[in-house]
Protein backbone atom coordinates (compact mmCIF):
# COMPACT_ATOMS: atom_id res chain seq x y z
CA UNK A 1 0.00 0.00 0.00
CA UNK A 2 1.86 3.13 -1.05
CA UNK A 3 2.30 6.00 1.22
CA UNK A 4 -0.50 8.98 0.09
CA UNK A 5 0.93 11.28 2.39
CA UNK A 6 3.39 13.98 1.73
CA UNK A 7 7.09 13.12 2.10
CA UNK A 8 8.71 14.18 5.35
CA UNK A 9 10.45 17.37 5.11
CA UNK A 10 14.06 18.61 6.72
CA UNK A 11 13.71 19.77 10.72
CA UNK A 12 15.86 21.56 12.89
CA UNK A 13 16.11 21.25 16.66
CA UNK A 14 13.98 24.91 17.03
CA UNK A 15 11.45 23.26 14.71
CA UNK A 16 10.47 20.46 17.20
CA UNK A 17 10.59 22.71 19.92
CA UNK A 18 8.07 24.86 18.86
CA UNK A 19 5.50 22.06 17.08
CA UNK A 20 5.59 18.96 19.42
CA UNK A 21 3.01 17.24 16.84
CA UNK A 22 5.85 14.80 16.99
CA UNK A 23 4.64 13.78 20.26
CA UNK A 24 1.30 11.97 21.20
CA UNK A 25 0.30 10.86 24.65
CA UNK A 26 -2.00 7.58 25.07
CA UNK A 27 -4.94 8.24 26.81
CA UNK A 28 -6.14 6.38 29.55
CA UNK A 29 -8.56 4.14 27.32
CA UNK A 30 -5.74 3.56 24.80
CA UNK A 31 -3.38 2.65 27.07
CA UNK A 32 -5.93 0.35 28.83
CA UNK A 33 -6.73 -1.07 25.34
CA UNK A 34 -3.56 -2.66 25.34
CA UNK A 35 -3.43 -4.17 28.72
CA UNK A 36 -6.57 -5.86 27.40
CA UNK A 37 -5.57 -7.05 24.47
CA UNK A 38 -2.45 -8.42 26.57
CA UNK A 39 -4.74 -10.92 28.45
CA UNK A 40 -6.16 -12.31 25.13
CA UNK A 41 -2.37 -12.91 23.52
CA UNK A 42 -1.77 -14.63 26.83
CA UNK A 43 -4.70 -16.78 27.16
CA UNK A 44 -4.48 -18.02 23.53
CA UNK A 45 -1.19 -19.65 24.29
CA UNK A 46 0.03 -19.60 20.56
CA UNK A 47 4.04 -19.69 19.82
CA UNK A 48 4.68 -16.00 19.32
CA UNK A 49 5.42 -16.20 15.60
CA UNK A 50 1.76 -17.93 15.11
CA UNK A 51 0.38 -15.43 16.57
CA UNK A 52 -2.21 -12.42 14.44
CA UNK A 53 -3.54 -8.99 15.46
CA UNK A 54 -6.73 -11.15 15.84
CA UNK A 55 -4.64 -12.18 18.87
CA UNK A 56 -4.06 -8.95 20.47
CA UNK A 57 -7.58 -7.56 19.47
CA UNK A 58 -7.14 -3.02 20.12
CA UNK A 59 -10.16 -1.34 21.10
CA UNK A 60 -10.52 1.93 18.56
CA UNK A 61 -8.70 4.37 20.70
CA UNK A 62 -6.00 1.87 20.92
CA UNK A 63 -5.75 1.59 17.37
CA UNK A 64 -6.58 4.53 16.34
CA UNK A 65 -3.29 5.44 18.54
CA UNK A 66 -1.12 3.20 16.68
CA UNK A 67 -2.28 4.24 13.56
CA UNK A 68 -1.80 7.64 13.69
CA UNK A 69 1.56 6.97 15.31
CA UNK A 70 2.87 4.91 12.35
CA UNK A 71 1.51 7.43 9.65
CA UNK A 72 3.76 10.43 11.77
CA UNK A 73 6.82 8.70 10.53
CA UNK A 74 5.97 9.20 6.62
CA UNK A 75 5.47 12.51 6.92
CA UNK A 76 6.33 15.60 7.98
CA UNK A 77 8.90 15.37 10.56
CA UNK A 78 9.83 11.46 10.21
CA UNK A 79 9.59 10.29 13.75
CA UNK A 80 7.03 9.64 16.48
CA UNK A 81 7.50 9.66 20.01
CA UNK A 82 4.44 7.64 21.75
CA UNK A 83 4.41 8.64 25.75
CA UNK A 84 2.08 6.25 28.07
CA UNK A 85 2.43 2.46 27.46
CA UNK A 86 1.70 0.77 30.34
CA UNK A 87 4.78 -0.83 30.91
CA UNK A 88 5.01 -0.58 34.55
CA UNK A 89 2.12 -2.99 34.84
CA UNK A 90 3.81 -5.54 32.84
CA UNK A 91 6.59 -8.49 33.70
CA UNK A 92 9.42 -7.79 31.12
CA UNK A 93 8.18 -11.36 29.16
CA UNK A 94 4.30 -9.61 29.05
CA UNK A 95 6.01 -6.48 27.58
CA UNK A 96 7.98 -8.73 25.31
CA UNK A 97 4.95 -10.26 24.39
CA UNK A 98 2.42 -7.26 23.98
CA UNK A 99 5.45 -5.33 21.88
CA UNK A 100 5.30 -7.78 19.52
CA UNK A 101 1.64 -7.62 19.41
CA UNK A 102 1.36 -3.92 18.91
CA UNK A 103 3.95 -4.94 15.50
CA UNK A 104 1.41 -7.40 14.20
CA UNK A 105 -1.00 -4.00 14.23
CA UNK A 106 2.15 -2.15 11.92
CA UNK A 107 3.86 -4.03 9.81
CA UNK A 108 6.62 -7.15 9.10
CA UNK A 109 8.86 -7.47 11.61
CA UNK A 110 12.53 -8.00 10.37
CA UNK A 111 15.02 -10.18 11.81
CA UNK A 112 18.22 -8.25 13.57
CA UNK A 113 21.35 -10.02 14.09
CA UNK A 114 22.94 -12.82 13.07
CA UNK A 115 21.48 -15.65 15.85
CA UNK A 116 17.97 -14.42 13.29
CA UNK A 117 16.22 -12.50 16.64
CA UNK A 118 13.00 -10.79 15.58
CA UNK A 119 13.30 -8.70 18.97
CA UNK A 120 16.53 -7.42 20.79
CA UNK A 121 16.76 -6.39 23.91
CA UNK A 122 18.84 -3.30 24.01
CA UNK A 123 20.95 -2.96 27.74
CA UNK A 124 23.92 -3.66 28.80
CA UNK A 125 25.16 -7.25 28.37
CA UNK A 126 28.62 -6.57 28.47
CA UNK A 127 29.18 -6.43 24.85
CA UNK A 128 31.96 -4.48 22.82
CA UNK A 129 30.96 -1.98 20.32
CA UNK A 130 33.09 -1.10 18.50
CA UNK A 131 35.38 -4.37 17.68
CA UNK A 132 35.03 -7.07 14.62
CA UNK A 133 31.07 -7.94 14.65
CA UNK A 134 30.51 -5.84 17.48
CA UNK A 135 27.10 -4.75 17.81
CA UNK A 136 26.26 -1.23 20.04
CA UNK A 137 22.93 -2.61 21.54
CA UNK A 138 24.43 -4.69 23.90
CA UNK A 139 26.62 -2.48 25.62
CA UNK A 140 26.62 1.24 27.46
CA UNK A 141 28.91 3.31 25.57
CA UNK A 142 27.69 6.10 22.84
CA UNK A 143 26.99 5.28 19.14
CA UNK A 144 27.88 6.14 16.11
CA UNK A 145 25.51 7.96 14.42
CA UNK A 146 23.38 5.57 11.88
CA UNK A 147 20.27 3.99 10.21
CA UNK A 148 19.05 0.91 10.55
CA UNK A 149 17.97 -1.85 8.38
CA UNK A 150 14.39 -1.30 8.16
CA UNK A 151 11.48 1.23 7.05
CA UNK A 152 10.86 1.69 11.29
CA UNK A 153 12.80 0.90 13.94
CA UNK A 154 10.44 0.77 16.88
CA UNK A 155 11.86 1.25 21.06
CA UNK A 156 10.33 0.37 23.79
CA UNK A 157 11.47 1.65 27.46
CA UNK A 158 11.06 -0.47 29.59
CA UNK A 159 13.88 1.25 32.66
CA UNK A 160 15.86 4.41 31.57
CA UNK A 161 19.23 4.97 32.61
CA UNK A 162 20.56 6.16 36.20
CA UNK A 163 22.74 9.08 33.99
CA UNK A 164 22.96 9.29 30.07
CA UNK A 165 21.33 7.16 27.48
CA UNK A 166 20.20 10.19 25.91
CA UNK A 167 18.99 9.40 22.57
CA UNK A 168 19.74 11.52 19.52
CA UNK A 169 18.31 12.31 16.17
CA UNK A 170 19.02 14.41 13.14
CA UNK A 171 17.10 15.02 10.11
CA UNK A 172 18.74 12.88 6.82
CA UNK A 173 17.54 15.73 4.71
CA UNK A 174 18.72 18.52 6.86
CA UNK A 175 21.89 17.11 6.63
CA UNK A 176 21.54 16.51 2.65
CA UNK A 177 20.78 20.26 2.80
CA UNK A 178 24.38 21.57 5.20
CA UNK A 179 26.53 19.95 2.72
CA UNK A 180 24.64 21.46 -0.27
CA UNK A 181 25.42 24.83 1.55
CA UNK A 182 29.20 23.61 2.54
CA UNK A 183 30.37 21.35 0.05
CA UNK A 184 28.01 21.05 -2.46
CA UNK A 185 30.39 18.89 -5.17
CA UNK A 186 30.41 16.38 -2.31
CA UNK A 187 26.18 15.32 -2.93
CA UNK A 188 27.51 13.65 -6.08
CA UNK A 189 29.71 11.71 -3.98
CA UNK A 190 27.27 10.63 -1.26
CA UNK A 191 25.46 9.41 -4.61
CA UNK A 192 28.05 7.00 -5.54
CA UNK A 193 28.64 3.49 -4.01
CA UNK A 194 29.63 2.85 -0.66
CA UNK A 195 30.98 -0.64 0.47
CA UNK A 196 29.45 -1.93 4.27
CA UNK A 197 30.18 -5.27 6.13
CA UNK A 198 27.49 -7.49 7.13
CA UNK A 199 29.47 -7.74 10.54
CA UNK A 200 28.96 -11.70 10.56
CA UNK A 201 25.20 -11.01 10.60
CA UNK A 202 24.18 -12.05 6.93
CA UNK A 203 22.55 -15.39 5.61
CA UNK A 204 24.95 -18.20 4.78
CA UNK A 205 24.06 -17.83 1.40
CA UNK A 206 25.13 -13.63 0.86
CA UNK A 207 28.95 -12.52 0.30
CA UNK A 208 30.28 -10.59 3.91
CA UNK A 209 29.70 -7.47 2.18
CA UNK A 210 27.19 -4.96 0.18
CA UNK A 211 27.38 -1.68 -1.85
CA UNK A 212 24.66 0.97 -1.13
CA UNK A 213 25.10 4.78 -2.00
CA UNK A 214 24.53 7.00 0.93
CA UNK A 215 22.16 9.65 -0.42
CA UNK A 216 19.35 8.68 -2.93
CA UNK A 217 16.13 9.52 -4.44
CA UNK A 218 13.04 7.54 -5.66
CA UNK A 219 10.80 10.12 -7.46
CA UNK A 220 9.60 12.80 -4.76
CA UNK A 221 11.22 10.55 -2.01
CA UNK A 222 14.58 11.20 -0.24
CA UNK A 223 16.54 8.55 0.97
CA UNK A 224 19.99 7.92 3.11
CA UNK A 225 21.54 5.08 4.62
CA UNK A 226 24.81 5.05 6.39
CA UNK A 227 26.58 3.42 9.53
CA UNK A 228 30.71 4.22 9.14
CA UNK A 229 31.68 1.52 11.11
CA UNK A 230 30.52 -0.82 8.77
CA UNK A 231 31.87 0.97 5.84
CA UNK A 232 35.54 0.84 7.91
CA UNK A 233 34.60 -3.18 8.32
CA UNK A 234 34.61 -3.42 4.99
CA UNK A 235 37.84 -1.55 4.05
CA UNK A 236 39.46 -3.06 6.55
CA UNK A 237 38.62 -7.07 6.49
CA UNK A 238 37.76 -7.45 2.63
CA UNK A 239 41.08 -6.25 0.41
CA UNK A 240 38.54 -6.97 -2.95
CA UNK A 241 36.44 -3.96 -2.05
CA UNK A 242 37.15 -0.64 -4.12
CA UNK A 243 39.03 1.31 -1.63
CA UNK A 244 37.63 4.58 -0.17
CA UNK A 245 38.99 7.60 -2.44
CA UNK A 246 39.79 10.64 -0.48
CA UNK A 247 36.90 12.58 -1.36
CA UNK A 248 34.64 9.90 -0.09
CA UNK A 249 36.52 10.15 3.07
CA UNK A 250 35.88 13.95 3.18
CA UNK A 251 32.46 13.66 2.45
CA UNK A 252 32.06 11.05 4.96
CA UNK A 253 33.89 13.25 7.87
CA UNK A 254 31.93 16.18 6.84
CA UNK A 255 28.69 14.18 7.99
CA UNK A 256 30.27 12.92 11.14
CA UNK A 257 30.82 16.70 11.86
CA UNK A 258 27.22 17.69 10.93
CA UNK A 259 25.56 15.03 13.01
CA UNK A 260 25.40 16.27 16.16
CA UNK A 261 25.72 19.94 15.34
CA UNK A 262 23.77 21.40 17.67
CA UNK A 263 22.15 23.73 14.97
CA UNK A 264 21.17 20.25 13.74
CA UNK A 265 20.52 17.38 16.26
CA UNK A 266 17.84 17.10 19.02
CA UNK A 267 18.32 15.19 22.05
CA UNK A 268 15.37 13.43 24.24
CA UNK A 269 15.60 10.97 27.38
CA UNK A 270 13.78 8.03 26.92
CA UNK A 271 11.21 7.45 29.83
CA UNK A 272 9.44 4.31 31.21
CA UNK A 273 6.38 3.87 28.68
CA UNK A 274 7.61 5.52 25.79
CA UNK A 275 7.82 3.99 21.89
CA UNK A 276 10.29 6.08 19.73
CA UNK A 277 9.42 5.30 16.31
CA UNK A 278 11.97 6.58 13.45
CA UNK A 279 11.57 6.80 9.65
CA UNK A 280 15.22 5.09 8.80
CA UNK A 281 15.52 7.00 5.36
CA UNK A 282 14.91 10.34 6.83
CA UNK A 283 16.55 9.78 10.61
CA UNK A 284 19.93 9.35 11.76
CA UNK A 285 20.05 8.31 15.40
CA UNK A 286 22.81 7.66 18.24
CA UNK A 287 22.79 7.36 21.83
CA UNK A 288 24.89 8.43 24.21
CA UNK A 289 27.34 6.46 27.10
CA UNK A 290 25.22 5.69 29.76
CA UNK A 291 25.54 4.62 33.50
CA UNK A 292 22.89 2.23 35.29
CA UNK A 293 21.38 1.17 38.66
CA UNK A 294 23.12 -1.52 40.55
CA UNK A 295 19.61 -3.07 41.11
CA UNK A 296 19.68 -5.22 38.37
CA UNK A 297 15.56 -4.33 38.27
CA UNK A 298 16.61 -0.88 37.34
CA UNK A 299 18.85 -1.16 34.71
CA UNK A 300 18.25 0.63 31.14
CA UNK A 301 16.20 -2.06 29.43
CA UNK A 302 14.88 -1.01 25.91
CA UNK A 303 13.08 -3.32 23.69
CA UNK A 304 13.57 -2.88 19.81
CA UNK A 305 11.43 -4.05 16.92
CA UNK A 306 12.44 -3.52 13.29
CA UNK A 307 9.59 -3.44 11.13
CA UNK A 308 8.94 -3.00 7.60
CA UNK A 309 5.20 -1.37 7.13
CA UNK A 310 2.79 -1.09 4.13
CA UNK A 311 2.81 2.75 4.64
CA UNK A 312 6.81 3.22 2.94
CA UNK A 313 7.93 4.97 0.20
CA UNK A 314 9.55 3.50 -2.49
CA UNK A 315 13.53 3.33 -2.63
CA UNK A 316 16.40 4.08 -5.11
CA UNK A 317 16.64 1.20 -7.82
CA UNK A 318 20.51 0.81 -6.86
CA UNK A 319 19.77 0.12 -3.17
CA UNK A 320 18.15 -3.23 -4.57
CA UNK A 321 21.38 -4.92 -3.67
CA UNK A 322 20.55 -4.72 0.17
CA UNK A 323 17.23 -4.54 0.37
CA UNK A 324 16.28 -6.85 -2.67
CA UNK A 325 12.94 -5.06 -3.07
CA UNK A 326 12.86 -1.19 -3.14
CA UNK A 327 8.76 -0.79 -4.05
CA UNK A 328 7.16 0.94 -1.82
CA UNK A 329 5.01 -0.90 0.83
CA UNK A 330 6.91 -4.12 0.63
CA UNK A 331 8.44 -6.29 3.34
CA UNK A 332 12.36 -6.00 3.19
CA UNK A 333 15.38 -4.95 5.46
CA UNK A 334 16.61 -6.77 8.39
CA UNK A 335 19.50 -9.05 8.62
CA UNK A 336 18.75 -12.37 7.94
CA UNK A 337 21.48 -13.96 9.87
CA UNK A 338 22.62 -18.25 10.13
CA UNK A 339 19.47 -19.23 11.85
CA UNK A 340 16.28 -18.24 10.06
CA UNK A 341 13.90 -20.21 11.36
CA UNK A 342 10.84 -21.58 9.09
CA UNK A 343 8.51 -20.03 11.50
CA UNK A 344 9.79 -16.61 11.00
CA UNK A 345 9.43 -17.10 7.01
CA UNK A 346 5.91 -18.60 7.21
CA UNK A 347 5.14 -15.97 9.71
CA UNK A 348 6.50 -13.02 7.65
CA UNK A 349 4.76 -14.37 4.03
CA UNK A 350 1.12 -15.20 6.25
CA UNK A 351 2.06 -10.93 7.82
CA UNK A 352 2.46 -9.73 4.60
CA UNK A 353 -0.48 -10.82 3.45
CA UNK A 354 -2.99 -9.60 5.59
CA UNK A 355 -1.64 -6.45 5.65
CA UNK A 356 -1.73 -6.27 1.94
CA UNK A 357 2.21 -5.87 1.49
CA UNK A 358 4.55 -6.88 -2.17
CA UNK A 359 6.55 -9.65 -0.41
CA UNK A 360 9.20 -11.57 -2.78
CA UNK A 361 10.06 -15.23 -0.73
CA UNK A 362 14.30 -14.65 -0.15
CA UNK A 363 16.70 -15.54 -2.97
CA UNK A 364 20.68 -14.56 -2.74
CA UNK A 365 20.68 -11.18 -4.46
CA UNK A 366 23.53 -10.67 -6.72
CA UNK A 367 26.44 -8.55 -5.42
CA UNK A 368 27.94 -5.63 -7.41
CA UNK A 369 31.08 -7.21 -8.48
CA UNK A 370 34.32 -5.77 -6.41
CA UNK A 371 36.79 -3.66 -8.79
CA UNK A 372 40.22 -3.14 -7.52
Amino acid sequence: MPNALPPPHAWYPEDLRRDDSWMQRLTPEAAEGFDSALAVAKASGKPVLELTADDFPLPPASSDALRQAFARTQTGFGFCLVKGFPVQRWSVEDARLAYWCIGLHAGVGRTQNRASDFMNDVRDAGGTYKVTNGRGYNTNKGLDFHVDSCDVVALLCLHGAKAGGTSLVTSSIALRDAVARQRPELLEVLRQPFYYSYQGAQDPSLPPYYACPILGQAGEHFSFRVNRKNITAAQNDFPEVPRLTPVQVEALDLLDRLYADPQLCYSMQLEQGDLQLLNNYVAVHSRTDFEDFPEPERKRHLLRLWLAIPQSQPLPADWEEYFADVRAGAVRGGLRGQAMPAAFTAYEARQAARLGMAYRPFRAPQPATAAA
